[in-house]
């Protein structure tokens, strides 16, 4: 392991939309294989198929370890909605719950909506940083432990009853009380991507994994002091950030010998949709121990071109090699989607000292 702090890695499983769980299972079993702190699963109103929540909660009863992350939008969506799906994710996955947090600026998909037009980007994300307080209040709204009803009288106990959020935001105040229990992790792990550059005030107050797309590890660094900064004054424990580089890797280079001159060229250069790699998996391994030595990132968060060849180059290439340097673990230290990240679980905002509320 790293001298600085322990290497963390996750993959993104989607690819072209399908519409049967089993692709997905599978992959999500390979990550789990390598030890991975999580997947993730992209998603948007336009994606064909059922939703990246829906889909991973298939996935959740047939793995034990790995995290699952969908990626949720909050535009147009209802807070309690959305804080009661992720509970319940927690909830089916025993505490493996996270959630990549998105937005939707499309006029079109605001059209179908039809509530209210499209808005800029940073007042969507501004919205955001409020629907993620909301979520967090309603989970927070049940004590640990509480919602199961008496069997005798079939009411609760006055510690027991759920308190109202009391959230007034910009997009969909929220005035209701949790239906679900409070999930197993206290709060599902949030993430957010910076590499837009909209969402960085919003990771700064409420992300536990941030992603950031960069080709080199210095423009990293620097996004990272920023957020540890604004992180602080927020009253956060920057320490509590986890910083993953974001690369879309393609992994076919190793099919080849590389071509003459460019042996030890750079291979990460930016594209449409973030910086990418493109190489064997030896070459990443050593790219990774690279950029992790800096100190510059926790870890990092790969999307592979081809889902099934370059998660399972990723796998038993990179990452089985990683390993047998003693540069990645070769287990899951917990049970846990936050003991996986060395992230403590929230007490509930609520709760008072000595218990009570």
């Amino acid at each position: 392991m790293s001298a600085l702090r322990p290497l963390h890695l996750a993959a993104e499983i989607g690819g072209p939309p399908e519409y049967a769980a089993a692709p997905y299972v599978e992959l999500a079993r390979l990550a789990e294989y390598g030890a991975l702190d999580f997947v993730t699963l992209r998603d948007s109103f336009a994606r064909p198929g059922p939703d990246a929540l829906a889909v991973l909660a298939r996935v959740a009863p047939a793995t034990e370890r790995i995290g699952l992350v969908p990626a949720v939008t909050t535009t147009h969506t209802e807070p309690f909605h959305l804080s009661t799906a992720l509970a319940t994710l927690d909830w089916v996955s025993r505490g493996r719950a996270g959630w990549l947090v998105d937005v939707s600026d499309t006029p079109a998909q605001a059209r179908l909506f039809g509530h209210r037009p499209a808005a800029p980007a940073e007042d969507l994300w501004q919205e955001a940083g409020e629907i993620a307080d909301a979520a967090a209040r309603l989970w927070d709204g049940r004590e640990d432990g509480a919602g199961i009803r008496a069997t005798a009288t079939g009411r609760r106990t006055g510690r027991e009853e759920p308190r109202p959020a009391g959230s007034e935001g910009a997009g969909s105040p929220v005035r209701g009380r949790s239906a679900v229990p409070r999930p197993p992790q206290g709060h599902p792990v949030t993430v957010v991507d910076v590499t837009g550059g909209h969402s960085v005030g919003t990771a700064a107050r409420y992300a536990d994994v941030v992603l950031v797309g960069a080709t080199a590890p210095e423009r990293i660094g620097a996004v990272r002091e920023e957020l540890r900064s604004r992180a602080a004054g927020h009253g956060r424990d920057p320490d509590t950030l986890r910083v993953l580089a974001s690369l879309t890797i393609d992994l076919s280079g190793g099919e080849r010998p590389a071509e003459p001159g460019l042996e030890s060229a750079s291979r990460t250069t930016a594209g449409a949709g973030g910086p990418h790699y493109r190489g064997g998996p030896v070459e990443l391994a050593e790219l990774i121990t690279a950029w992790h030595r800096t100190g510059a990132v926790d870890g990092f968060h790969l999307t592979p071109a081809e889902p099934r060849r370059d998660l399972e180059r990723l796998v038993n290439g990179t990452v089985a090699l990683l390993q047998h340097r003693s540069r990645f673990r070769t287990f899951h230290p917990g049970g846990t989607l936050r003991e996986h990240l060395g992230l403590g679980r929230p007490a509930g905002q609520y709760t008072l000292a000595g218990g009570t509320a």
